[in-house]
């Protein structure tokens, strides 16, 4: 009798001790991260997609300006052609040339956007306009992503360090901390205006 009881005690304290553990919990972390993760993927394929029609519609008008135009082009293969896994996100140096490929998409898309200072015309063109103003929301959408992706980076690492939950995680889960998304270095240099 008195065996079955200690058998039953250690089997609350066993239940007891893993409804506390945060194993669940770190889990649904991890699962939050990837599909931020995914969301974010989703917001720059957009980006990846508009950029042939602004490239095309900014071709009728400045076909002079093939080089900076070969360079969007060239900066949106480089850009899609690199794909990070959620199991890469642990990765610093696979995050880093990540970022530094979207990083020179943005950058290109900057001197196009220069490109189309030079011409009025093109300006007031309508499909240029819904592209540019589709590319800008679509901007607004990666930059939204990014922070919820961090978010959820941020999220997931405490969960796995806080205690109890790595003791859980030493024990049986073994996952290790995501890698934040971060600015470019060129993103840190202050913007020069000029008029």
């Amino acid at each position: 009798m008195k065996k079955s009881i200690y058998k039953y005690l250690i089997l609350m304290a066993v239940v007891l001790a893993f409804t506390g553990c945060g194993y669940n919990t770190m889990q649904q972390n991890e699962e939050s991260v990837n599909k931020a993760w995914g969301d974010l993927e989703s917001q720059l394929q957009r980006r990846a997609d508009l950029i042939p029609n602004l490239v095309a519609v900014v071709k009728g008008y400045a076909s002079h300006e093939k080089e900076t135009l070969q360079a969007v082009v060239e900066a949106r293969a480089k850009a899609t052609s690199f794909q990070i896994s959620p199991a890469m996100l642990k990765d610093p140096a696979a995050m880093k040339k990540f970022q530094q490929l979207q990083g020179s998409l943005s950058s290109a898309l900057s001197r196009l956007m220069v490109v189309v200072e030079k011409y009025p015309n093109l300006k007031a063109n309508q499909n240029f306009l819904d592209l540019q103003n589709q590319l800008e929301g679509t901007e607004n959408r990666i930059s939204v992503a990014r922070q919820r992706y961090n978010a959820a980076v941020e999220r997931f690492n405490f969960s796995i360090r806080k205690f109890p939950n790595s003791i859980t995680n030493s024990l049986m889960l073994h996952l290790e901390r995501k890698e934040y998304f971060k600015a470019s270095e060129s993103a840190k240099a202050v913007p020069k205006v000029k008029f």
